[in-house]
């Protein structure tokens, strides 16, 4: 792992060069955090203290949605853009020459860009909605429990954009391919809406798919919207075992695309 290390310092210098870059990124995960928080308060504003649809309560979905939306900035780590503009300048073919893993090198160098996305962005966005709108106070091992799924989020999330990245190995221009990813991630996820709140068929997929992981799976840790201790085990594992699934198909992906890469001189 030492070998590995340079290259996440090296995208922290890079961070630091751009600081104005996360004022950007704040103000907009802010306004959209507004606008989905208070159209959803506006529809929970009746609900009973005991629970509306879906279960939540006004707190609750507040929590939910604006956590939803931290979760997405935290998800977002630049590796899909990274990977795809490589491939497309012949600048990947430099790293295949080190002795190193290309797949590993990015996700070291996304690690500062997802802990500064979370000091940076998440915490502020956090704290200015925690003075606005009343949010639910989680327990102490449900916030513990939200903790190790986030992790396991984030490798998810860096899986999928390494694979749509990796898209550049067989198209020249990836960004329909980036866009059509975060539509169904955002949807499926239940960033947008909760998939507690989806119709049973529609429901029945998105937590059967990977990106429950990414943001529904860590808050329905976090509510305490599980069955005990076998449920809060039911979401970390089916976490854990798509976090190495995807990985084990990037890695394999990874060695046949090498056979297509094509850069200027051979």
């Amino acid at each position: 792992m030492r070998a590995y290390v340079p290259f996440a310092t090296g995208g922290l210098q890079s961070l630091l060069q751009y600081r104005s870059m996360f004022v950007v990124t704040g103000v907009t995960a802010a306004a959209g955090a507004a606008v989905t928080v208070f159209l959803w308060r506006a529809v929970y504003a009746d609900a009973p203290a005991s629970g509306g649809p879906g279960g939540f309560t006004l707190a609750g979905i507040t929590t939910y949605l604006l956590l939803a939306q931290i979760l997405q900035v935290l998800h977002t780590n630049r590796v899909d853009d990274e990977v795809a503009a490589e491939v497309y300048r012949g600048d990947v073919a430099v790293m295949l020459v080190r002795p190193v893993s290309y797949p590993l090198v990015r996700f070291f160098a996304c690690l500062p860009v997802v802990a500064a996305n979370a000091v940076l962005v998440g915490v502020p966005v956090l704290l200015l909605f925690a003075f606005l709108v009343p949010l639910a106070v989680p327990r102490p091992g449900d916030a513990a429990l939200f903790a190790v799924s986030t992790v396991l989020s984030v490798l998810i999330a860096f899986c999928v954009n390494l694979l749509t990245g990796m898209a550049g190995f067989v198209t020249t221009n990836t960004w329909g391919v980036r866009m059509v990813k975060q539509s169904v991630v955002a949807f499926f996820a239940g960033q947008l809406v909760p998939i507690a709140l989806m119709p049973g068929p529609l429901a029945a997929l998105a937590r059967a798919l990977p990106f429950r992981g990414m943001a529904d799976g860590p808050l329905t840790l976090l509510l305490g919207r599980y069955d005990g201790a076998a449920g809060a085990c039911g979401v970390l594992a089916q976490q854990a075992g798509w976090a190495a699934g995807l990985a084990a198909v990037c890695a394999v992906l990874w060695r046949r695309a090498l056979g297509r890469l094509e850069v200027l001189g051979g």
